[in-house]
């Protein structure tokens, strides 16, 4: 489980990277007003298939590290920090993100204009870097703190 708490960790700044691209593709379509492009369609497909690995490692870790047994003991976990954490808002705000991900790219792709998609793309993949960065246990997070970057033990 150690291999895949390590690629968890290190994935999550190819999801933040691809994320943020998609996101100033989004800003610079809506606010120069320039055509949709193959780089955009390329950076939210990056986005969407890094947040779906992403996705993939976090549900082996949850049901694996016993996270889903914790569930229960709802009552007592919601009253620790870390537990209600990573027992019920890490997971549920990064599937929300993952859905709205993969509604975005499917909007983005039924869109009439270049300026549809890009307006789109902003819209859902805004909220959706936004729940990411809510959702990430940053070392500035007291009670939920993990490190930038976790390697082996």
């Amino acid at each position: 489980m150690q291999i895949v708490l390590v690629l968890h960790n290190l994935l999550r700044w190819g999801v933040l990277l691809f994320g943020l691209l998609t996101l100033v593709n989004a800003m610079t379509g809506v606010f120069g007003k320039r055509k949709y492009s193959a780089g955009d369609n390329r950076s939210n497909l990056l986005f969407m298939i890094f947040c779906d690995i992403q996705l993939l490692l976090g549900l082996i870790l949850y049901f694996s590290n016993a996270w889903f047994d914790r569930l229960k003991d709802l009552g007592n976990n919601m009253k620790d920090p870390y537990n209600r954490f990573f027992t019920m808002e890490h997971m549920s705000l990064m599937i929300l993100a993952w859905i709205l991900v993969h509604v975005g790219r499917a909007s983005v792709k039924r869109a009439g204009t270049d300026a549809a998609k890009h307006k789109r793309m902003l819209i859902f993949f805004g909220i959706a870097i936004i729940l990411i960065l809510v959702s990430i246990p940053w070392p500035f997070r007291e009670a939920i703190t993990k490190p930038y970057f976790r390697w082996f033990n």
